[in-house]
């Protein structure tokens, strides 16, 4: 039986990262909060919004995507690991990469654009 309401796959991926990295569920304080923004009347009304937080890094979440509270918990957790991953352990992310990417085809394209109109760069 899953406890977040998602497939037994992903939770058991989940924690079995968490445990490797060493997040215990002891470490985490969890508030739910209600949620804003999109979602109507129903979303104003209910605590969705999951407030996750590991005690010995002081790292800190808030997820309101989804309208259901365990998806939120889930998701809560998961983006603790990959805050961890990024701040903790220095990984480097897809997302990381993925927008170093873009960053190196903006300034390829910005050098072209000014190599062609004739603009000399530092003068």
């Amino acid at each position: 039986m899953s406890v977040f309401g998602v497939r037994e796959e992903k939770e058991q991926a989940l924690f079995a990262k968490m445990s490797g990295y060493n997040i215990r569920e002891q470490d985490l304080t969890e508030r739910f909060i209600r949620a804003a923004g999109k979602g109507g009347q129903k979303v104003n009304k209910t605590s969705s919004c999951v407030y996750l937080k590991h005690q010995p890094t002081g790292l800190e979440v808030k997820v309101q995507r989804e309208r259901q509270q365990n998806l939120n918990r889930f998701l809560a957790r998961r983006l603790l690991v990959q805050k961890y991953e990024k701040e903790i352990l220095k990984i480097k992310t897809d997302d990381d990469t993925r927008l170093e990417k873009i960053r190196k085809q903006k300034k390829r394209r910005k050098r072209r654009a000014s190599s062609k109109s004739g603009e000399v760069s530092g003068a």
